[in-house]
């Protein structure tokens, strides 16, 4: 397999929802009007907490400062695994778990922070852009690894990036994270470029206006009946949206491209409190113990929490699995 290093530079941010309307103008262009906006990488997700915008540079440029905007310091970096020299992108992704043994364990194992982004119709694993050299040399042996360059993809050089200094592979006890499974019943689901705007007034009152009050807290058990989750993403033509069974009816179905078996997902949360973006291991924690019980699952990162969604039949045995494992390393 393939390891494709992409152009974009990433910015990761929160917008608070009390000032979701500071920002409306350029979310919607970037959103609705991609051809006004030079962002090629854009995905927005809304959960009860706030909004988390992951974008490229030439996106965050218009986006103004304010005091509801919250952003990483750091600039992500984004790969791709490329199966057989292309990616899934014609099909569904690899999946998070099916990368698990050869990227995110790997990458965990040598100090390296990662947040997911899994879309209709591929994974994203976002690095930290000072880290790429312990990222190629980890993985040059289980990958050939390519940047992109101009649109082109030419071998990537370790020593080049390093400029021959590489941090030590470090022992690191990973904190144990708590999860949780809402009862929301979850799609994954993709619109031609082309039919966005017979959507378009839909989406604006599902992300502008459909809102829930702003939470202060991790919401309860009691709360997880029904939980705020909305994701959005337009990253290179492509477009994914995440969205709960129950919102999906407020969309004309035969817009929406659905895999064959319209299969429904169901959520697992990670994080008692937020998770931070300095601790390692977190998206391991979960896709490993999936992978070695072969379940499927996508992965979302946001801004405070972790949100991995698996197939409905397998919500029992996923929640055995990763409380089995939790309980071993405590």
């Amino acid at each position: 397999m393939d390891l494709r290093i992409l152009e974009h530079r990433v910015r990761v941010l929160s917008i608070a929802r009390g000032g979701l309307w500071l920002y409306t103008h350029p979310l919607l262009k970037m959103l609705l009007l991609p051809q006004r906006s030079r962002c090629k990488f854009f995905s927005l997700t809304e959960t009860p907490e706030d909004y988390t915008v992951i974008l490229d540079e030439e996106g965050f440029k218009e986006l103004p400062p304010s005091e509801f905007l919250q952003v990483v310091d750091s600039t992500w970096l984004v790969l791709n695994v490329l199966s057989n020299g292309s990616s899934s992108a014609n099909i569904q992704p690899i999946g998070v778990t099916k990368i698990a043994k050869s990227v995110i364990a790997p990458l965990a194992e040598h100090n390296v922070s990662v947040l997911m982004l899994s879309t209709y119709q591929t994974d994203f694993i976002l690095v930290r852009e000072k880290d790429l050299p312990v990222v190629i040399h980890t993985l040059e042996g289980e990958f050939d690894i390519y940047k992109e360059v101009n649109g082109e993809p030419v071998p990537a050089n370790c020593e080049e990036a390093s400029n021959g200094f590489l941090k030590p592979k470090q022992t690191v006890n990973a904190t144990v994270h708590p999860v949780q499974s809402p009862q929301n019943r979850f799609c994954i689901l993709s619109v031609a470029p082309d039919s966005l705007p017979a959507i378009a007034t839909i989406l604006i009152d599902v992300l502008f206006y459909s809102h829930s009050t702003p939470k202060d807290t991790v919401p309860s058990s009691q709360d997880l009946s029904s939980f705020t989750f909305f994701a959005f993403s337009l990253i290179e033509g492509y477009i994914s949206i995440v969205m709960d069974a129950e919102t999906k009816k407020k969309f004309p179905s035969d817009l929406l491209l659905t895999s064959s078996s319209g299969e429904l997902w169901r959520m697992v949360r990670i994080g008692g409190q937020p998770l931070g973006f300095d601790e390692c291991g977190i998206v391991a924690q979960i896709a490993e113990p999936l992978a070695d019980a072969d379940i499927s699952a996508y992965y979302i990162s946001t801004f405070n929490f972790d949100h991995a969604l698996v197939p409905e039949e397998d919500i029992d045995h996923v929640t055995e699995v990763l409380q089995k494992r939790q309980e071993s390393q405590r």
